[in-house]
């Protein structure tokens, strides 16, 4: 094949870098596009852009430029930004589009959870609750909770937040994989009683699920936001057979 990108891959995730990775090594030009939020992140293989493309006009502006034959959603769950632009941008340009996305949390026996729709609904939650809450939203979210002056939150991010915090708060920098016994000594350490989380699957920070289950700490978890609808796929070994599929002129099981 040409060394030109036949395939982008709208990265971030673990699961994107593993599919850049089988991409590779079927020799199936790709190029991985990381939106540049989080400083030194982990880089796929292959070629790789970082930065955004200027809204829907300037992602179909690029496909078009870089003759783009398929292009695979593989952001985070709550990148709802870039899938609607990725959805819209490949449709005008009548580019197959497919998502990859790993499966959702679901609560299990012994787990307490209060599902919510979105932050504001998770910060509000917590109004006027005398709480230690266990901050894992991401840096972005951290000024929905700002407001709040009865909890204390201990705030878990990659990069620092660059936005209003809580009045009481500690901020801790690490990124994941997380492990049961190293979250359960955190959630003690803090004397933890609330866990405010995304539903963002997978098993790199399910760690502190299991441990909140453990020791028997409310989790507010907030619901995945829509998405344009596009065939889907869980793992990278299927989104590489639709991607093969659609660079071979096959149609979509």
């Amino acid at each position: 094949m040409s060394d030109a990108p036949a395939v982008l891959v709208l990265g971030g995730t673990g699961e994107a870098r593993e599919l850049a990775a089988r991409l590779v090594a079927e020799r199936i030009p790709v190029i991985s596009s990381l939106a540049g939020r989080v400083g030194d992140p982990r880089l796929p293989v292959g070629a790789v852009r970082i930065g955004g493309f200027g809204g829907v006009p300037g992602l179909r502006t690029w496909l078009h430029d870089n003759a783009i034959r398929v292009v695979v959603d593989a952001t985070h769950p709550f990148a709802s930004g870039i899938s609607a632009n990725a959805a819209a941008a490949a449709g005008d340009l009548a580019v197959p589009i497919v998502r990859l996305c790993r499966a959702p949390w679901s609560p299990d026996v012994g787990d307490t959870w209060v599902q919510v729709p979105d932050i504001a609904s998770a910060a509000r939650h917590l109004d006027g609750r005398r709480a230690r809450v266990f901050l894992t939203t991401g840096r972005q979210d951290v000024d929905a909770f700002a407001e709040n002056s009865s909890a204390w939150f201990l705030i878990r991010v990659v990069d620092p937040p660059q936005t209003a915090t809580p009045r009481h708060h500690t901020v801790i920098r690490s990124r994941g994989p997380y492990h049961l016994a190293d979250e359960i000594d955190l959630m003690r350490e803090h004397r933890i009683d609330v866990l405010v989380t995304k539903n963002s699957g997978g098993d790199m920070t399910r760690a502190k699920l299991d441990a909140a289950r453990t020791l028997g700490i409310e989790v507010v978890m907030v619901d995945r936001p829509s998405e344009p609808v596009m065939p889907t796929v869980e793992d990278a070994a299927g989104a590489v057979e639709l991607v093969r599929d659609l660079l071979t002129g096959q149609t979509l099981r």
